[in-house]
């Protein structure tokens, strides 16, 4: 059975797909914390049940 990191992953497809919604520069996937992390925008969003919730207001600041 996969635990919930494994569950909350998204498809690797998708990830190819995706940009950030603020820069449109790519995104990296932060397994630890579920995240998609915008280098460039210094943004984490967040990955709520395998689905990325690409709003900057949902977004953490990276420190």
């Amino acid at each position: 059975m996969p635990d919930e990191a494994e569950r909350n992953r998204p498809d690797p497809k998708l990830l190819e797909l995706l940009v950030c919604p603020l820069t449109k520069g790519q995104l990296s996937y932060d397994a630890e914390r579920g995240e998609l992390v915008s280098r460039a925008a210094r943004l984490a969003y967040p990955i709520r049940n395998g689905i990325p919730i690409m709003l900057p207001s949902e977004a953490r600041p990276l420190d």
